[in-house]
């Protein structure tokens, strides 16, 4: 002999029945931080924040670092012209 029951309730509804705690305000509280964090990181990988991170500040710097790559391709030694 076989038995089946189909009871039709929603999750909700089972947690309750079954005495389980809501995690759903805690599941929203750590989801609102990891989606802080990652705008924070994403934010960190913008190009302009990557240039000022990795260049020196100036532009002079920056004409320093694109002369010394023209030397190293032209294996001249940088004399202005």
């Amino acid at each position: 002999m076989k038995v089946s029951i189909d009871i039709d309730c929603t999750p909700e509804e089972a947690r309750a029945f079954f005495g389980l705690p809501d995690v759903g305000p805690m599941q929203q509280a750590l989801l609102k931080d990891l989606e802080d964090r990652m705008r924070a990181n994403l934010a960190a990988m913008e190009p302009e924040a990557l240039f000022k991170t990795w260049l020196p500040a100036s532009i002079e710097g920056f004409e320093t670092l694109q002369r010394a790559f023209w030397q190293g391709m032209t294996g001249g030694k940088g004399g202005k012209s």
